[in-house]
């Protein structure tokens, strides 16, 4: 085993262990808390004002990044997603592949290719081959090269699922969504595929556009001109780099 995979092998399990502690560390705390709480109801409000504080927080930084993906603020996103990563074990890969995938969500094809061509080849490459296989299958459709996006689909499903549960059930479910837009763009699409990719555009912000003119391609295909326009109403106007705007374009005068 090469240096970088032990050191990769032993961040991996300081992480878990740091979370462990972290976990049982918070969860006496807030057990110790809440026992006080009881006899001091100053305290019952404190500890009620941080968990709300909490919350708050996390439901409103997601709502930014949703909003920023919707608006297709790719910048924006870049920013967000690669903040301190120029500081984290091997910044040299992740953060090309953080940027690739932002330029991958809105289309922009050319980006997203020069973006992976400079990440480096590594433990760290090779530990991200489910978003690598999801990238690759998400431009070469955007290429219209659907052959080799039907082999990346391939690929993706006989690669190993998440040990938990729900991790499972939501890499299984973008699994089905992106073969079905893999479908949609080579107007193959199966039964369902139309609900599919509609929920896929809302429940995974980061391809909310792809499923969408993915699902639209799908609505004219079945004669549902109107049901396509409704999908696309809302886009943001793309730049002349971006796939999507041709998408979009042919839609458009398709309905």
């Amino acid at each position: 085993m090469g240096d970088d995979d032990e050191d990769l092998q032993a961040a991996s399990k300081t992480a878990r262990a740091i979370k462990v502690v972290l976990f049982v560390a918070s969860a006496a705390l807030f057990a110790g808390l809440v026992k006080l709480s009881f006899r001091v109801p100053l305290v019952a409000a404190l500890v009620a004002a941080a968990v709300a504080a909490v919350l708050l927080w996390r439901w409103w930084s997601r709502a930014r990044v949703v909003r920023m993906l919707r608006r297709g603020e790719v910048h924006e996103v870049i920013a967000h997603w690669s903040d301190g990563l120029d500081q984290a074990p091997h910044a040299d890969t992740i953060t090309p592949l953080v940027t690739a995938t932002a330029f991958a969500a809105f289309g922009r094809v050319d980006d997203a290719r020069r973006a992976l061509a400079s990440a480096a080849r590594g433990p760290a490459w090779e530990a991200a081959i489910e978003h690598r296989i999801f990238l690759d299958a998400l431009l070469s459709t955007f290429e219209g090269d659907a052959d080799h996006a039907r082999e990346q689909v391939a690929r993706l499903v006989t690669l190993p699922m998440p040990g938990r549960r729900d991790v499972a059930e939501r890499v299984g479910a973008l699994r089905e969504a992106v073969a079905a837009l893999v479908r949609a763009f080579s107007h193959r699409a199966l039964p369902g595929d139309l609900v599919r990719l509609e929920q896929a555009s809302e429940n995974s912000p980061l391809v909310h556009w792809a499923m969408r003119y993915a699902a639209a391609i799908v609505a004219i295909d079945a004669g549902d001109q109107i049901k396509a326009r409704e999908l696309i109403a809302n886009a943001p106007p793309w730049p002349a780099e971006s796939a999507f705007r041709s998408f979009h374009d042919e839609i458009r005068a398709a309905c």
